[in-house]
C-alpha cells in the first residue's frame, strides 16, 4: 500500500485539492480554479495536472501513492461514472476511468455530500460512527448517508438526496431539480431568505428584517439569536421541516449521530437546539436520542472523505 493518497472536492468555481498520509494526516492543501467553459472539458485534465506537478515536487512515485478519492456535485454511481452535474456543465462523465487514465493512479469517485458526509465520519464530529446521516445547508441542502461505514449511493448514485425529499405537497414554486416543495426550497439559504421575504409581505409585524436591502440568510439568522419575533418564526419553519424531514430519514437508517454542516449551520446551537426539538416530537421512538451535532471539518470534509474513498476497502 502507498504512504499518501489524494483528496479531491470539486466545486462550481475552484477545485480543493489535498495531500494525505493513509492515516489521515493533511499534508498539504491547494486549490485550484474549476474552468466549466467548453462543457467543463479542462476540470479533469486539471486536476490530474496538478496531481502530477504535487507529486514531482515532493518526489512522490507513483508507488508512494494509493490513489485518488474525488468529489463531484452530481450523482455519482458505483462505478465511479457521473451521470450529470450540471453545475460543472458535464452530462454523463467517466470519471473515474478518465482520471485513472490521465495520472496512472486508482481513482474512486462519489458524490460531493455524501463525500463530506465520510469524511466527518473518517475524522470529523461523527468519527468512528459506522451509520450516520449528514445534511450540508447552503445555498442548496445536500445530505449524505454513511451505513456500516460506506456511502450508501444508491443504484442512480441519488442515495442522500435529502435536499429534494418533497414535504409540502401544495407548494406552487419550483425547486431548481424541476419538483415542487423540496426541503431545500425551505431550509437552504436561499430558502431562508425566500420563507423571510413571505412572512415580511403577509405579516404587519416589526422586524429589523424590514426594509433591509439584500436580505441574507445571515440577516435573518442573526435576527433570530437576538430573538427577533419575524426571524424567529421563520427559523422555527426551517426547525420544523428540517427536523420532521430527518426524523423520517432516521427510520430508515438509524443512525447513530446526524451531522448538520454548510454555511447556515454556522449559526451554531440556537439553530440545532430547534432541528432538535422537532426531531424529538417527529422521531421514531427508538431514534428519538439520536444526537444531531455540527459538521467539524468545514470546507475541508470532502477533501477528507475522497482521500478516504480511495484507501477503504
Amino acid at each position: 500500500m502507498g504512504s499518501y493518497c489524494f483528496g479531491i472536492d470539486v466545486g462550481g468555481t475552484t477545485v480543493k485539492c489535498g495531500l494525505f498520509k493513509i492515516d489521515g494526516t493533511m499534508v498539504e492543501k491547494w486549490e485550484i480554479p474549476t474552468r466549466t467553459e467548453n462543457h467543463g472539458s479542462q476540470i479533469v485534465p486539471d486536476i490530474a495536472e496538478a496531481i502530477l506537478t504535487k507529486m514531482k515536487e515532493l518526489n512522490l512515485e507513483k508507488n508512494d501513492v494509493e490513489g485518488v478519492g474525488i468529489g463531484v456535485p452530481g450523482p455519482v454511481d458505483e462505478k465511479g461514472d457521473v451521470l450529470v452535474a450540471v453545475n460543472l456543465f458535464w452530462g454523463f462523465k467517466e470519471l473515474s476511468k478518465e482520471l485513472t487514465d490521465l495520472t496512472g493512479l486508482p481513482a474512486k469517485a462519489g458524490n460531493d455530500a455524501n463525500v463530506a458526509a465520510l469524511g466527518e465520519v473518517w475524522k470529523g464530529a461523527a468519527e468512528g460512527a459506522g451509520n450516520i446521516i449528514m445534511v450540508t445547508l447552503g445555498t442548496g441542502v445536500g445530505g449524505g448517508i454513511i451505513v456500516n461505514g460506506k456511502i450508501l449511493a444508491g443504484h442512480r448514485g441519488a442515495g442522500g438526496e435529502i435536499g429534494h425529499a418533497v414535504i409540502h405537497h401544495e407548494e406552487t414554486e419550483q425547486c431548481n431539480c424541476g419538483n415542487h416543495g423540496c426541503l431545500e426550497q425551505y431550509t437552504s439559504a436561499t430558502g431562508i431568505v425566500r420563507m423571510a421575504k413571505k412572512e415580511l409581505e403577509s405579516s404587519a409585524d416589526e422586524s429589523v428584517l424590514r426594509g433591509k436591502e439584500d436580505l441574507s440568510a445571515k440577516n435573518v439568522l442573526d435576527a433570530f439569536k437576538a430573538g427577533d419575533p419575524l426571524a424567529v418564526r421563520v427559523i422555527e419553519g426551517v426547525g420544523e421541516d428540517l427536523g420532521g424531514a430527518l426524523a423520517v430519514f432516521s427510520c430508515v437508517v438509524d443512525p447513530e449521530v446526524i451531522v448538520i454542516g454548510g454555511g447556515v449551520s454556522r449559526a451554531g446551537e440556537p439553530l440545532l437546539e430547534i432541528i432538535r426539538k422537532y426531531y424529538r416530537r417527529f422521531a421514531f421512538t427508538a431514534c428519538k436520542d439520536t444526537p444531531i451535532v455540527l459538521a467539524s471539518l468545514g470546507n475541508d470534509a470532502g477533501m477528507y472523505g475522497a482521500a478516504r474513498l480511495v484507501i477503504q476497502k
